[in-house]
């Protein structure tokens, strides 16, 4: 697949998404650019902000299987993955998968569940498998997560343990749209507009699910100059030793930068990588693999603000600008 054809290809999907999700385009294209990176993300936003609708969009734009867990306090690993069940008409256990075999998984409010709960999407995540009682069975392809939660409400909630965040390619945070963007969604409500029922939009799939996965193959066509795995390397590294930074970004924060990287390269029509497609994943990719030191967060320092501090100082290759 030329870059051309990789680049059209992903403004049909985004354009498509962006028919019933109004003003969201950014969120679009992060979340397009971890599923071709093969990576999961995790939106943090108010309710309201049309989280669930990009996930449902997404899947029938890709062509992909979707299934929604709405993550409860009482939520069970089982509830995840699925168990075994005994049949009475075979006197045997029959193995019923859980809503986790799926090519895309929303996980909706996530940190609603207990850590015991969350840690059953750690297999998955990682190895697109999932083990239940000594047996492992891999999971469809593609497969990707994209998980919600409320930074507001806290009542309820369990923090994400640090090993489920690093498991995130990208960290997305959603805001609120302009009041242009408002009045377009009132607008379309009126003329009907129901996002319970994505039937009457006319979505239409763009490509299918083995399409997905040929597009994240061929991003191992996309050079990478050594440059640049000397910049992404300076930056994962600077996180380490930066002042207000506690516990700095590991190795798989610079794998995730580089896959990234190669997926906007791709999406922006371009077979090598340049400098300006790590600095704008920078911030999704590190924001949650940090942690700050106490008098930081005292002070109101930001992770974000961490990491524009790092991108400024961060020499940037010239030979691949």
């Amino acid at each position: 697949m030329n870059p051309e054809a990789f680049s059209e290809i992903c403004d049909g999907i985004q354009r498509e998404v962006e028919r019933v999700l109004v003003g969201q385009d950014e969120l679009v294209q992060q979340v397009l650019t971890a599923i071709l990176a093969r990576g999961h993300v995790l939106i943090e936003g108010v309710p309201g902000l049309g989280k669930t609708l990009l996930v449902r969009a997404l899947a029938r734009v890709l062509g992909c299987e979707s299934k929604r867990i709405q993550f409860t306090p009482d939520l069970m690993p089982t509830d995840v993955t699925g168990g075994n069940v005994f049949n009475q008409r075979t006197q045997t256990f029959d193995f019923v998968p859980g809503p986790v075999f799926a090519q895309l998984l929303l996980g909706d409010e996530i940190n609603r569940a207990p850590a015991k709960t969350q840690s059953a999407l750690l297999e998955a995540m990682q190895e697109h498998c999932v083990t239940t009682d000594g047996v492992t069975r891999s999971l469809p392809r593609p497969f990707f997560v994209v998980a919600t939660q409320n930074p507001v409400e806290s009542q309820g909630t369990y923090p994400l343990p640090e090993a489920q965040l690093d498991r995130f390619l990208m960290k997305v945070e959603v805001g609120h749209p302009s009041r242009e963007v408002e009045k377009q969604i009132l607008r379309n409500h009126v003329q009907g507009f129901d996002a319970a029922s994505l039937d009457a939009t006319g979505l239409r799939a763009v490509i299918s699910a083995d399409d997905v996965v040929a597009m994240q193959r061929a991003l191992g066509e996309i050079r990478v100059d050594e440059a640049l795995l000397d910049y992404i390397t300076d930056i994962v590294a600077r996180t380490r030793a930066h002042r207000s930074i506690e516990l700095g970004a590991s190795p798989r924060a610079s794998i995730a930068l580089l896959s990234g990287a190669r997926a906007t390269a791709g999406m922006r029509g371009r077979d090598f990588v340049i400098p300006d497609d790590v600095k704008s994943l920078a911030p999704a990719v590190l924001r949650h693999r940090i942690i700050l030191v106490p008098d930081a967060e005292f002070e109101g320092i930001t992770a974000d603000e961490c990491i524009r501090e790092i991108l400024a100082e961060a020499p940037v290759p010239k030979s691949a600008a």
